[in-house]
């Protein structure tokens, strides 16, 4: 298994199958020899935390423990949202700052990014907007801790 942290352009982790996925980042997209949750869980643990922790953090957060975006490193607000269950070996995850837009082009579902790359996804346009706003929500709650913290 190859080794792969997300950072902060990295637009998405998208699984072809429960070995292989396909890393987008700005500018470049490549293919790592590991499963998609792997690779979060190693981000997530590079960054001091765990995905369970991450998750756990989610939901005392906003509430949210089903399909939750997490919060894989926080200073710079970077949250990922899953595209279906983390318990399937198939399942994508979405950098949410990067999304500029989501629409059904017939059958297909894509994502647009801030750079202009466009991904198709496979998950319902609706389920990806419900997505979209749980992060929202999430990077909300974030940024109105930190603008609360006093030292």
């Amino acid at each position: 298994m190859e080794r792969y942290e997300v950072n902060n352009d990295t637009l998405a982790v998208i699984a072809c199958n429960d070995r292989l996925s396909r890393i987008y980042e700005k500018g470049n997209s490549f293919y790592v020899r590991s499963n998609s949750t792997k690779i979060m869980e190693d981000s997530c643990e590079y960054f001091g935390s765990s995905l369970d922790g991450r998750r756990k953090g989610t939901e005392a957060m906003i509430g949210i423990n089903y399909k939750a975006p997490i919060i894989v490193e926080e200073s710079n607000n970077m949250i990922f949202f899953p595209t279906s269950s983390i318990r399937n070996s198939v399942n994508s995850w979405i950098n949410f700052d990067h999304v500029k837009n989501c629409y059904q082009s017939g059958k297909d579902v894509w994502i647009e990014f801030d750079n202009g790359v466009k991904i198709k996804v496979p998950i319902s346009v609706g389920s990806l907007n419900n997505q979209i706003l749980r992060a929202a929500r999430l990077d909300s709650e974030l940024r109105t801790r930190k603008s609360k913290k006093t030292f």
